[in-house]
């Protein structure tokens, strides 16, 4: 009996058990399967939008480490392509709302260029040859081209009726082949432009679409305050330029990725909206500036509301780049070169018929380290400033007077006297004329049917007399270095000249020229034919012979360097953001070597101290505590203008810091050119600041 009792308890409890794992497994499966339905609901009613987390973009310092272009937290309105209607009708809506809403609040912000490859205003878009004329159009028009998969020779017109129907801006009717405009022409042509660079762009999940930049809190909050769903406010950073005004060409300009450049960019890993480095040292380094951004995963349920915000990629910081640039002698150099131009202006005293300076107007100054090729300045003028680039682009690109030309490193000039001491030092090398030879200067040169006359003859009516190589340049002789010219003959002259690096690329790393050697390669390239004759003006630094500043002073420096030649840099160091981590430095760097000797670089040395001193740089370096070395130069540039005016030189003479040339276009004579290059003097070696003459306005009045 107990037994009996004993089993049916077990059994009981085993029932109870079984049911018990019943009633879990129910509640289990019924769980699971609620769960799984509710996550189904929330999915389904989820959005998930990717925002682009904007990396820092690398900051630029001089050679001291002072800060030239920082970052500012600015705010950016852009448009959400996930959250933006299908319809064509309600997308265009969206658009100008947010328009609208800009327009009504009254607040600043800084309007996005677009992109449209048509000239001309709606309805008269028309195929214009001169746009067709630039690379940069062809490539646009192009690239539009074979993203929409049209024929390359289609016309902007028929693009355009392409385009309108496809953004839903007009109606197209088959039977009359007639298309009817659902906007009015104003609106039409607003919605085309935006439309057609949100193609262009790629406006996409991963690439919102900015509509308006830098915004005030002011238009920030009138759009907020209008919900428009589809708007996305984005942290970016704008670039703020501590010494407004100065070193501009050399720092440059950023601006959305152009055209032509697009896919490579996007290839790179860019976003289609990113900002680049279009000029300056903003463009030449920009692998270095440019970070990588982030992205933030943000999932919303269908009324907006926040549900969850992860950070997908975190963004990586561009590194700083330290320039060889010093801003204390670039401000000098830009200062003291206006108030140059605007000095010769004032004082000049033409003759009849005569010209004196009075047409000065323009020029540049660049200062290098000799034994290290760096550029601690380089000045344009006139120049701009970077804060008004974009909002004044049109009027500065318009300009006569090209403040966006970059005369230091593209002006080419004649370099005129300037350019003998190297044609000395090449005779000299040579063994045509020793230290002691005289050559006597009878004013007017017998070279056949060709007599070219030295300037004291032409101005005064008297000679030199007899001239040694010293002499010859203090005085600056045409007669001494017209037979010294026919002696070397021109492959001499022009073999040294490469030697100097005239002609030749100087290895900076923003854009230049490398200007034109005067001889019988470039004679034929243009056209014409060389002469003995020309020969002896090319030994002068006339003929066809012209060099931009920065060659200049690379040639100077290589006469003093006995015949190594360093490429000129402006890339000092790289540095990591945010612990200034050396990344890496700019080591010197030879292009070219050969040994001139030591006894000739003293002789010529020695010259140009006597130019200094006693001859036509005197009248400004008069009772100089600092001996320095230097060449004037007076080159004819023909026409009804003043001859150009420039000055190379180097302090101190027994150990050379410092290399200047100036180059001032209509300037007259090359003695006025020292002034520029004495204040830089003043700066660098004495560290004396330079007090500005004349203020902008009174500077630009005058012209």
């Amino acid at each position: 009996m107990r037994k009996l009792h004993t089993a049916v308890r077990i059994g009981a409890l085993g029932a109870l058990f079984v049911l018990i794992c019943a009633v879990y497994l129910v509640v289990l499966v019924n769980v699971q399967i609620t769960g799984q339905d509710y996550y189904d609901i929330i999915k389904e009613e989820t959005t998930t939008r990717y925002v682009k987390i904007a990396a820092k973009r690398g900051e630029i310092y001089d050679t001291n480490g002072k800060a030239l272009v920082i970052n500012t937290q600015i705010y950016d309105i852009s448009l959400e392509y996930g959250a933006m209607p299908k319809q064509a009708d309600a997308f265009n809506a969206v658009i100008l709302d947010v328009l609208a809403a800009i327009e009504e609040s009254g607040g600043a912000y800084t309007p996005v260029e677009v992109t449209l490859p048509f000239t001309g205003s709606f309805p008269n878009y028309e195929k214009d040859a001169e746009f067709f004329k630039t690379a940069t159009n062809k490539a646009k028009y192009a690239a539009l081209l074979r993203r929409l998969e049209l024929d390359e020779y289609t016309a902007p017109e028929e693009l355009f009726n392409f385009l309108r129907t496809r953004y839903g801006l007009s109606t197209y009717t088959k039977k009359t082949k007639t298309y009817t405009d659902l906007y009015d022409a104003e609106t039409l042509e607003t919605l085309m432009r935006i439309r057609f660079d949100m193609e262009y762009r790629q406006f996409s999940r991963v690439e919102p679409y900015t509509l308006a930049r830098d915004v005030d809190t002011k238009l920030l909050t009138y759009v907020k305050e209008r919900s428009i769903l589809q708007v996305l406010v984005t942290e970016e950073s704008a670039r703020t330029y501590v010494y407004d005004g100065y070193a501009s060409h050399l720092l440059g300009t950023i601006g959305k990725i152009p055209a032509e450049k697009l896919d490579d960019y996007i290839e790179k890993g860019y976003s289609g909206d990113a900002y680049v480095g279009i000029s300056g040292a903003e463009a030449a380094y920009e692998d270095v500036l440019h970070g990588t951004d982030g992205t933030r995963a943000i999932v919303e349920d269908k009324y907006g509301n926040l549900i969850s915000e992860t950070v997908v990629k975190e963004p990586v910081a561009g590194s700083d780049v330290r320039l060889t640039i010093d801003i204390n002698l670039q401000i000098t150099a830009e200062d003291a070169l206006a108030d140059n131009i605007r000095l010769i202006r004032e004082e000049a005293n033409p003759k009849p018929g005569e010209h004196d300076g009075e047409d000065a107007h323009s020029g540049a100054v660049v200062a290098t380290d000799p034994d290290t090729g760096a550029v601690l300045a380089a000045a344009s003028y006139p120049t701009y400033r970077l804060s008004d680039y974009t909002e004044n682009y049109a009027a500065l690109a318009a300009d006569e007077t090209r403040p966006l030309y970059n005369r230091a490193l593209l002006g080419t000039y004649t370099p005129g006297s300037t350019y003998k001491p190297g044609v000395a030092a090449a005779a000299l090398s040579e063994g045509v004329i020793t230290r002691n030879t005289t050559i006597v200067d009878r004013g007017a040169y017998d070279f056949g049917d060709y007599h070219p006359r030295c300037w004291i003859y032409l101005r005064f009516g008297r000679t030199h007399g007899a001239q040694t190589v010293v002499e010859a340049i203090q005085n600056s002789c045409n007669y001494f270095f017209y037979e010294v010219g026919n002696r070397l003959g021109i492959e001499k002259i022009d073999e040294y000249s490469r030697i100097y690096g005239l002609g030749e690329a100087t290895g900076i790393e923003l854009p230049e020229s490398t200007g034109i050697l005067a001889g019988p390669a470039y004679s034929e390239s243009a056209g014409n034919i060389w002469t003995p004759g020309n020969t002896l003006q090319a030994a002068i630094g006339q003929s066809d012979n012209m060099f931009t500043p920065l060659q200049l002073s690379v040639y100077i420096s290589t006469l003093l360097n006995g015949g190594t030649r360093y490429r000129a840099h402006m890339l000092r160091s790289v540095h990591a953001y945010p612990s200034g981590e050396v990344i890496s430095e700019t080591a010197p760097e030879v292009m070219s070597a050969v040994e001139l000797d030591a006894g000739i670089v003293a002789t010529v040395k020695s010259a140009m101290k006597d130019v200094v001193e006693s001859g036509s740089a005197a009248r400004i370096f008069r009772g100089y505590d600092i001996t320095v070395g230097g060449k004037t130069g007076t080159a004819q540039v023909g026409g009804d203008r003043s001859d150009n005016a420039l000055f190379v030189g180097f302090a101190p003479y027994d150990s050379p810091q410092l290399v200047v040339t100036v180059a001032i276009e209509q300037g007259a004579n090359g003695t006025d050119a020292a002034y520029t290059a004495k204040a830089l003097y003043d700066t660098y070696l004495k560290g004396q600041k330079y007090e500005k003459r004349y203020t902008d306005t009174e500077t630009e009045a005058a012209q």
